[in-house]
């Protein structure tokens, strides 16, 4: 749709169109531009991410929902977003994303801070400097 195409190797830097990208150096919350998504279950698990999406929406510069994980994790590897939380995703919506973002130079954990597996369904992706502020405000 953009012509761009996003790409890593472990140990060997995260590329867009074959130019090395690495993630923002925003260093304060309030100064961030955040990216979310919603479940496909919202009416389910209405409270859940609505109770996040509200406390990041006042503490941050603002906040997005595009409607793909795995493009957002790619826009905090290149510096479009500084941070990304997620709830309720499927492996093929972060496996290959989370490593381009941890390529950049980004950081990725579970929502406790814990490290991320692909299979873990919460995914928090930072350019690391708001990692730890991010932390403080997510609700598992």
């Amino acid at each position: 749709m953009r012509d761009e195409l996003f790409v890593a190797e472990k140990g060997k830097g995260a590329y867009l169109n074959g130019r090395k990208i690495r993630v923002s150096r925003t260093k304060a919350l309030s100064h961030s531009m955040l990216a979310t998504g919603f479940t496909y279950h919202v009416k389910a698990a209405r409270n859940r991410n609505i109770r996040n999406f509200s406390k990041f929406l006042v503490r941050a510069q603002a906040v997005r929902r595009a409607g793909s994980a795995a493009l957002d994790l790619c826009y905090v590897a290149c510096g479009r977003f500084d941070g990304f939380w997620e709830m309720d995703l499927k492996p093929w919506d972060t496996a290959a994303a989370s490593l381009i973002v941890k390529e950049a130079k980004g950081k990725v954990t579970k929502f406790d801070g814990s490290r991320y597996s692909h299979y873990d369904k919460n995914i928090l992706a930072s350019n690391s400097l708001i990692h730890s502020q991010m932390l403080k405000f997510l609700s598992k």
